[in-house]
């Protein structure tokens, strides 16, 4: 069964054709990071502008595809995500599927970030089900319990801000820009991530709790008066230092979380998704605290940690058929 994809929930535009929930037959995705790094965010209405003009100019080679494969269905990235852009998704599937007459699927497309190790032929055995999701991004950041791909229990969400959103705000504050994430992980390979002082939040908790926000506004108020203390010739350095301590308390943070959700549920197989998942240091940490005796850990490869319409098609597959996908 073939299904196209579309994703413009933010700032990517995607659309992508998926054989039997794991199999890339056709993919184009086009990023909009240049274009809103100069807001320091996403601009929901320059989204979803873009969003329109770019499906508009895929149009010609998107016809010739769809006669190539003959796509079943049609799957989107539907309601989750900015508003003014998740609407140019739904608008342009719901005109593709009823020109093609095959059926809309909706899609969550917080959920679809687990399904990219499924897209990658690479990773074998696939993931087994029960397992915990781990969804780290720029919006969401969730640790999930998942009975199959359409049955599963959320154990634990930001209480505040998500993940990826704190290290955009980080990033600004120290004058990189946006999108903060993969620029906080270059800064921070060249600092020293014991050299600053910084609470884990909720240390203490032993429930699943998440929280993100404190450690943003220590982080930053601690940069700001440290600032006025430095010299101007060690500001690049004190930038470094920072960044690579902040990553790292905000990922033994999020890591404590997956411990305990192993800990309650007994599951042993972790998979990530979103697009903090593509930040190696956090990888590595994972490694490092999880026993690999133990503890399967699942990692997507790189081209879908981010927003992805292969993700979409994918997992809008296994909502119906996830038992021809996790063998």
């Amino acid at each position: 069964m073939r299904i196209l994809g579309v994703e413009t929930t933010c700032d990517e535009t995607s659309v992508a054709i998926v054989e039997n929930g794991q199999e890339v037959l056709y993919e184009f995705t086009l990023s909009q990071a240049k274009k809103h790094s100069r807001y320091g965010g996403v601009v929901p209405e320059l989204a979803a502008r873009e969003h329109v003009k770019n499906l508009q100019g895929l149009l010609p080679e998107l016809i010739e595809v769809v006669d190539k494969y003959n796509p079943h269905a049609v799957a989107v990235a539907a309601k989750i995500g900015l508003p003014p852009a998740v609407k140019t998704g739904e608008a342009f599937a719901r005109g593709l599927a009823a020109g093609l007459g095959v059926e809309l699927i909706e899609v969550n497309h917080v959920i679809a970030h687990i399904w990219g190790v499924w897209l990658e032929p690479s990773i074998k055995p696939k993931p087994q089900f029960p397992l915990l999701g781990v969804i780290v991004s720029g919006g969401h950041t969730m640790i999930i319990r998942f009975k199959s791909p359409t049955e599963f229990e959320v154990l634990g969400t930001t209480e505040d801000d998500a993940i990826g959103e704190v290290f955009d705000k980080v990033a600004r504050e120290l004058g990189l820009g946006y999108p903060g994430g993969p620029k906080i992980e270059t800064l921070a390979k060249l600092g020293d991530e014991f050299a600053i002082e910084l609470p884990i939040p909720l240390a203490d908790v032993k429930d699943i709790r998440l929280s993100f926000a404190g450690l943003k506004t220590a982080t930053i108020n601690l940069y700001r008066n440290l600032c006025q203390k430095t010299y101007k010739e060690y500001k690049e350095f004190l930038k470094q230092d920072v960044a690579a301590s902040f990553q790292r308390v905000a990922f033994l943070h999020l890591i404590a979380n997956v411990e305990k959700a192993i800990e309650k549920t007994g599951l042993h197989t972790v998979v990530l998704g979103g697009g903090v998942s593509a930040n190696q240091r956090l990888i590595d940490l994972l490694a490092q605290r999880l026993d690999p005796a133990k503890v399967q850990l699942y990692i997507p490869p790189l081209r879908y940690t981010g927003d992805n319409a292969a993700l979409i098609a994918g997992y809008a597959y296994a909502m119906s058929n996830y038992q021809d996908v996790v063998t």
